[in-house]
């Protein structure tokens, strides 16, 4: 290629490739120290990775993999801080000893930012297209203050393979967003060659979505600075995904805990395409003396041994630091607007909620909403989103592919560069692919980045069984749900709850699941009719976290000890009205409106009042969040108990058949709670 590189930019590289090269030495002959927490190094891969970091900005976004150690170098992070990581050490600057090497998270003001890295391979493509696709928003609606910023996700070839990956470039290419992919291909998963794993490389795979891409030889560094500075400058001006798939030996283990010599049979054959060398070469034609390089590789040895004993001696993490940063600080405490003004009509919890978005997006241009079958021609198979698209327009309400990793992934993104996300996954049933970003990324970003990243979204599911769905549309998912930490669950039963909460989850600067019971939505099944209510207030605001006594007992009927609690949520709320018709007084309904935080002062409080309590729940009884939730009331209010808690929930079976008969059989109803009722009280 034409036009050398200026020599400020190659003493620069050769600098970068010799702490790399040092930190990866220093690592191996320290193995027994180094080796107690996994890690990777970039060994073979360094000059791609410096070709790339030296051309990003302050105002650029970059997502590295767990072998890009060199990009974190070239972008400004010192050998100091990727040790305190390599050791796990209080000041690790990326989690606080919290995850492994080279797995960054980094908000600082004079370098690129990134966002919190999982270790799941390729799964940084989806949050990382999040960012690319929340940029193309803000520019076209003026809101972005950054100059022409690009987005950058690293990864491996083996990572193509993911599914959630072409998730990503589905969307990238769909959008045309402003985003970069550099694939590293060493031809190894671990022990599996790429023959053995992938049918095609990595250019040929974005070929097939529409993306450009180039193929280069990663271990030269001026074909590589060269196509990445002319794919950076296509892509900021014509906002496109482009791929750079760069081929490159690895000359390093796969990582500390496998080590090269139990698989590799290339290694003399991958030596021979060593990169080092090849820069080294490079710096000797443009002029560069041999004594000079020589000086700068010892200066910089020496001083990663120092850095190496000084790290070693840094402070690990306080047993407190355990519990830092579990969840974002919210100013969403008490309850706050005006819930039942007069002079308002009845509304639907399905008009609440498109009410609640339409009033959150006049006030906020940040937010968007997303998801399957949203946008302005259908507004969600509810009707849930109606007017919406037809209101704000395509750019702020728009239907997503079937990808519900995507829809919920790309939050992360949306979050990180100041949006705020509203998405939908169709029903209860469609959320299983989702559930790897869910856990891996959205639930854990503020955790493991130190508190750096904050998820602020909300994700909205309908729910539950309702005029024979059938198998793949009925499910209830809070059990899963509430395993997952680092989420926010609200389940609301009525209008006003639906319109407070979504308000309340917007403001809420951590990752709420709304689950919306589609049965509800719009008040036809008998007993239901109290779904409807007053709309609130625009200023209406119901905090996560705080039950709500919907019918309680007579004092009359709690001092004879004739009384019962019946704690619940979403239809439970309506089979525990229509039961407690049939007894005088004695019934008492919580409506958790939260799984999420629980409102365990009061489910403790009116449980010691009555002595008794029955759970309810739709999903089926075995391993479910209704158990537990009995099990730990009875282990905090065992003293005043009168008997075992009772739970009523769906038979134990797979799946909620398609049937009427059968699906009315599966579900708990009225009757079943009632007969529960009956034997805990003294008729």
């Amino acid at each position: 290629m034409s036009n050398k590189l200026p020599k400020e930019i190659l003493k620069k590289a050769y600098q970068l490739i010799c702490t790399a090269r040092s930190l990866s030495d220093i690592y191996e002959e320290n193995k027994d120290i180094t080796s107690k927490y996994v890690h990777a190094t970039s060994k073979g891969h360094e000059v791609i990775q410096i070709a790339l970091a030296l051309q990003l900005t302050k105002d650029d976004w970059v997502s590295p993999y767990y072998r890009d150690d060199s990009i974190l170098l070239g972008i400004g992070i010192t050998p100091y801080e990727l040790m305190l990581q390599l050791m796990c050490k209080k000041e690790d600057p990326f989690s606080g000893g919290r995850t492994y090497y080279s797995h960054p998270s980094l908000k600082r003001d004079d370098m690129p930012k990134i966002i919190h890295q999982s270790s799941a391979t390729g799964m940084q493509a989806i949050p990382t297209t999040g960012i690319a696709l929340g940029l193309r928003y803000k520019k076209k609606n003026n809101l972005l203050k950054e100059k022409n910023p690009i987005v950058v996700c690293s990864f491996g070839d083996a990572s193509i393979t993911e599914g959630e990956v072409a998730e990503a470039f589905q969307m990238a290419s769909l959008k045309k967003l402003p985003i970069l992919y550099v694939v590293q291909d060493n031809e190894w998963d671990i022990s599996a060659h790429s023959s053995e794993t992938r049918a095609v490389d990595a250019a040929k795979y974005a070929t097939g979505f529409g993306i450009k891409n180039y193929s280069i030889d990663g271990t030269d560094f001026e074909e590589s600075y060269k196509t990445i500075s002319s794919a950076i400058k296509e892509i900021q001006e014509k906002s496109i995904p482009i791929l750079i798939h760069a081929k490159v030996p690895l000359l390093n283990h796969h990582t500390s805990g496998v080590r090269m010599e139990w698989y590799r049979d290339d290694l003399k054959e991958a030596l021979l395409n060593d990169p080092f060398p090849k820069l080294k070469k490079l710096l000797l034609e443009n002029n560069f003396k041999n004594e000079e390089l020589k000086k700068i590789s010892l200066e910089i040895n020496k001083n990663v041994e120092v850095d190496f004993k000084k790290a070693l001696s840094a402070e690990d993490p306080s047993e407190d630091d355990l519990f830092k940063h579990d969840f974002a600080p919210t100013n969403i405490k008490d309850e706050s607007g005006e819930r039942a003004p007069k002079g308002k009509e009845k509304i639907f919890m399905v008009d609440a909620a498109i009410f609640a978005v339409k009033e959150l997006m006049n006030k906020h241009p940040e937010c968007l909403l997303y998801g399957q079958d949203v946008g302005k021609r259908l507004g969600g198979v509810f009707r849930e989103a109606a007017t919406l698209g037809k209101t704000f327009g395509d750019e702020r309400v728009f239907n997503t592919p079937i990808q519900e990793a995507f829809i919920i992934g790309s939050t992360v993104g949306m979050s990180a560069v100041g949006l705020k996300p509203i998405v939908e996954i169709q029903f209860a049933d469609y959320v299983w692919p989702g559930l790897n970003q869910l856990f891996t990324e959205v639930s854990r970003s503020y955790y493991l980045s130190n508190g750096k990243w904050p998820i602020s979204n909300i994700i909205r599911i309908p729910c539950g069984a309702y005029g024979s769905g059938g198998p793949y549309h009925s499910s209830s998912i809070e059990s899963i749900l509430s395993n997952i930490n680092g989420i926010k669950i609200a389940y609301p039963s009525n209008a006003a709850d639906l319109k407070g909460i979504i308000k309340a989850a917007f403001y809420d600067p951590n990752p709420v699941v709304i689950l919306e019971h589609k049965g509800l939505y719009w008040g036809k099944i008998k007993g239901t009719e109290s779904t409807k209510t007053i709309e609130p207030n625009e200023d209406y605001i119901l905090p996560l976290g705080k039950a709500n006594i919907v019918i309680e007992a007579s004092k009359e009927s709690i001092k004879k000890g004739n009384s019962i609690c019946i704690i619940t949520y979403g239809m439970g709320v309506y089979w525990s009205k229509s039961a407690a018709k049939k007894f005088n007084n004695q019934v008492e309904i919580i409506d958790l409106r939260t799984i999420y935080p629980l409102d365990q002062k009061m489910i403790n409080e009116r449980v010691k009042i009555h002595g008794k309590c029955i759970v309810i729940s739709e999903e089926p009884t075995n391993n479910s969040f209704a158990q537990a939730l009995a099990s730990k009331i009875s282990q905090q209010c065992f003293n005043y108990l009168d008997g075992a808690i009772q739970v009523i929930g769906s038979e134990n079976l797979p799946a909620i058949p398609l049937n009427s008969i059968l699906e009315e059989r599966m579900l708990p109803n009225s009757e079943k709670v009632e007969t529960e009722i009956k034997k805990l009280l003294v008729i």
